[in-house]
């Protein structure tokens, strides 16, 4: 009896199901019948232009037949120089749609990363905005592999040479083009990390992480995208695919609200008005720019925001609660995956007191992906809450490369390390305590220039906090605050130091202060602290010692 079950066991069931491709094509088509009532509202500062899923749809089958006809073939790049707009979201339809790969372009990379990204993407086509041509113009002449520049809008476009207008090529087309057969593990689109240190490294997304992602999106473990939802997407849409939302909007028919430049606190707050989007995401700056900048904006339309980037300071989350009445939902995630990995929740049962302890923290596991944290010699370490490592991630939308550049350092065991240092509890939250090359180790303890610079965004005069770790010839390396004051407020290195020696270990606590006027950003809007430390080096910060 035994040796009959073992060898029964041994037998592998076929499956019956269907080899259904899971492709974009597949979203194009639902969004464009199920959803074809559905809205895209694009702002300009003539007003708000409108326009229905199936109209978008009919224009995203006459740009992937304009492609073709330029040439554009199954695996070739295309690359996007856009804001948020109705454009941007035909392109991400149409290119994937049609076999070729969609390259978000970061419109705020210094010129020599942009130069390096659209040759090393080897784009041969490239659709660009004409408000930002002025910005491509100054590469031109070294974008080596680009054949055709397609100018979507009115602007100066001097500097590029010969171009397409978006809409001529569009009108010379006809709706219901007929789109190839697409292998569900292909390329379907590109982002390059932001390049904080040396060249961006690219990131190609298959069809079937997309689709897996933006069903992982709609997900009410994540944030629940579905038909009711009107989405505002402030986060651009060349940062990490727009965090997913652009797709996951369009598979399911919420309204998608196009804020193209207008991304500052008093547009936004009329975009709010005018539109009444239920759901948004953003970087914390530009929450903070709301926060401080247009506290009487109506934003109770809005059933939350999801903000990521980096780390959410427990004051934004308590200020929009208290100014706004809006929750807002800390993300966690990076290019490399795609990019949502964790996201803030409460566990059920949870003390209604004690909830904004669970809800600043980086975020809770999405169903998907799987997650472990290691010691420098690559050992797994416990789901105990304490123990400290580099955090590692592996799943169905988990990069396992990068784009012509193998980076085995990157990859450990077919898990991508992810650069950042944290702890995660039994229930599968996760807390970062910092990035690997920005953690503090003063003499021999690890100090969280994190958990700093989050409490000293707590204080009521702190608009913004960067910690870096500066060189000590006791300690080997210690903390300096470079603090950015309110408007109208006043503080001085000694009040902020008293404020956080009642929040932090006394040990934490720096010693070297300086007051900035603003903290250097990266192009994702991410603390650049690399530029501090620089600056501190140079002796170009003025530092106050205590």
């Amino acid at each position: 009896m035994l040796s009959t079950l073992l060898a029964m066991s041994a037998i592998v069931t076929p499956s019956t199901m269907q080899d259904f491709p899971l492709t974009t094509q597949h979203l194009l088509r639902h969004g464009r019948t199920v959803h074809a009532e559905a809205q895209v509202f694009t702002y300009s500062a003539e007003g708000i232009h409108a326009a229905t899923f199936a109209e978008v749809a009919d224009r995203a089958d006459r740009l992937a037949a304009a492609l073709a006809r330029l040439g554009i073939e199954p695996g070739d790049r295309v690359g996007t120089f856009l804001w948020n707009n109705q454009a941007h979201l035909e392109a991400y339809l149409a290119i994937p749609a049609m076999g070729a790969v969609l390259h978000t372009l970061n419109i705020r990379l210094f010129p020599e990363q942009l130069a390096y990204v659209v040759n090393h993407g080897n784009d041969k086509v490239v659709i660009v905005d004409a408000s930002i041509a002025p910005l491509l113009a100054r590469i031109r002449g070294e974008l080596t592999c680009v054949e055709h520049i397609i100018v979507v809008g009115e602007g100066d476009t001097s500097g590029l040479g010969e171009t397409l207008a978006y809409e001529d090529v569009l009108a010379a087309e006809t709706p219901g083009y007929a789109y190839p057969e697409v292998d569900e593990r292909a390329a379907a689109a590109m982002c390059y990390t932001s390049g904080t240190t040396g060249n961006p490294k690219g990131v190609a997304y298959s069809h079937r992480s997309i689709w897996l992602h933006s069903l992982a999106v709609t997900s009410a473990q994540s944030l629940g995208v579905n038909h009711s939802d009107r989405l505002l997407l402030i986060v651009p849409m060349f940062h990490a695919m727009a965090w997913g939302m652009p797709f996951a909007g369009w598979w399911t028919g919420a309204d998608i609200v196009m804020p193209q430049q207008f991304l500052q606190a008093a547009p936004l707050a009329d975009i709010i008005r005018e539109t009444r989007p239920t759901l948004s995401g953003a970087v914390p700056t530009v929450l903070n720019d709301l926060l401080h900048n247009a506290a009487d904006a109506d934003l109770s339309s809005l059933r939350g925001i999801v903000c990521g980037g980096s780390a959410v300071p427990r004051s934004l989350i308590e200020g929009f609660d208290r100014t706004f009445g809006v929750p807002v939902t800390q993300a966690w995630g990076m290019t490399e995956t795609s990019p949502l990995a964790a996201i803030a929740s409460v566990p059920k049962g949870t003390d209604p007191a004690n909830e904004l302890d669970w809800r600043v923290r980086t975020g809770r596991l999405l169903p998907g992906v799987e997650l472990r944290i290691c010691d420098d010699d690559g050992t797994a370490l416990p789901w105990d809450g304490k123990a400290q490592g580099e955090i590692q991630v592996r799943g169905p939308w988990i990069t396992a490369s990068y784009y012509l550049d193998p980076a085995p350092e990157k990859f450990q065991e077919g898990w991508l390390r992810t650069g950042d240092v944290g702890s995660v509890e039994p229930n599968g939250f996760v807390q970062i305590s910092d990035r690997a090359k920005d953690v503090i180790k003063s003499g021999g303890e690890w100090i969280s220039s994190v958990d700093l610079e989050n409490e000293l965004m707590g204080h009521p005069s702190v608009r913004e906090a960067a910690v870096v770790g500066v060189p000590d010839d006791r300690w080997d390396e210690r903390p300096m605050a470079c603090v950015v004051v309110a408007e109208g407020a006043s503080a001085d290195a000694a009040d902020l130091r008293d404020y956080l020696s009642d929040r932090v270990a006394k040990w934490w606590v720096p010693e070297r202060w300086t007051f900035i006027d603003e903290v250097p950003k990266t192009s994702v809007g991410k603390f650049d602290k690399k530029v501090l430390r620089a600056h501190y080096a140079d002796g170009q910060l003025t530092v106050v010692e205590l």
